[in-house]
C-alpha cells in the first residue's frame, strides 16, 4: 500500500558522517503496511496510531530483570496450562490502525487462532512495566487501548512507586482487581490461583 500522492518525502540526514533517514517527515501518512514492514526489520519497540508511528525508548537494566521475572512466572503457568506467554517485541494488533508491543501478553490457549506469525490479533492478558520517561503511556493510554481491545487483564507494574495494578475489564473499561504493593502479594482475577510476591518483583535482578 503506497503513500497518499499528497504525503511528503522522507528527508535524508547526515548524522556523525552516516547517511540516514528521518521517518518525521512521514507522521500522519503512514499505513499499517508500512508500520508492518518497518517494524519486520528491526528490533526496536514502534508502535503505531492512525498514521503516526512512536519509537519507544530502550528498556533500562531495572525494566529488563522486572519483565524476565514476571516471563519466567507467566511461562511456567502456560507450560502448566496449555497456554502460550511471549514478551516484547511481538505487536500487538488493537484495530485495523493501531498496534501496540505490550512487555508481556498471554493467550491461555496455544491454539487461539488469534495467534500470528507477525502479529497477535488479541490477547486474554497483558503486561507493561511502566517507563520513566512518559509514565502516562501505560497507566492512562494503554489502559484505554487494552480496553478497546476487549483484552480481559491488564497488569501495570510500576517501578516508580512499586505497586503492581491488576485491572480486570468491565463492559468497555477497567476496573481495579487490586492495587499491590511491597509486601503484599499480587493475584490475577484471570488466572486461578496465580500469585506473585511485589517484593520479588521489584528486587529481581
Amino acid at each position: 500500500m503506497a503513500i497518499a500522492a499528497h504525503s511528503p518525502e522522507p528527508k535524508l540526514v547526515w548524522d556523525d558522517g552516516l547517511l540516514e533517514v528521518d521517518l518525521s517527515s512521514l507522521q500522519g501518512f503512514w499505513t499499517a503496511q508500512q508500520y508492518l514492514k518497518i517494524t519486520d526489520q528491526t528490533n526496536h519497540l514502534i508502535e503505531f496510531t492512525a498514521g503516526f508511528v512512536e519509537v519507544l525508548p530502550l528498556p533500562t537494566h531495572q525494566h529488563q530483570a522486572i519483565l524476565a521475572f514476571l516471563n519466567d512466572a507467566l511461562r511456567a503457568r502456560m507450560r502448566r496450562t496449555g497456554g502460550q506467554a511471549l514478551f516484547a517485541p511481538l505487536r500487538l494488533q488493537i484495530r485495523e490502525d493501531k498496534f501496540r508491543a505490550p512487555d508481556l501478553l498471554l493467550l491461555r490457549d496455544a491454539h487461539d487462532p488469534r495467534i500470528e506469525n507477525r502479529f497477535w490479533r488479541g490477547a486474554d492478558l497483558v503486561v507493561e512495566v511502566v517507563s520513566p520517561d512518559d509514565p502516562e503511556r501505560d497507566t492512562v493510554v494503554k489502559r484505554a487501548d487494552y480496553a478497546e481491545a476487549r483484552i480481559p487483564e491488564y497488569w501495570i507494574v510500576n517501578p516508580l512507586d512499586e505497586t503492581i495494578t491488576v485491572l480486570t475489564l468491565a463492559g468497555a473499561a477497567y476496573v481495579e482487581h487490586g492495587v499491590f504493593r511491597r509486601g503484599a502479594v499480587a493475584t490475577s482475577a484471570l488466572l486461578r490461583g496465580f500469585r506473585l510476591s511485589v517484593a520479588n518483583v521489584f528486587d529481581a535482578r
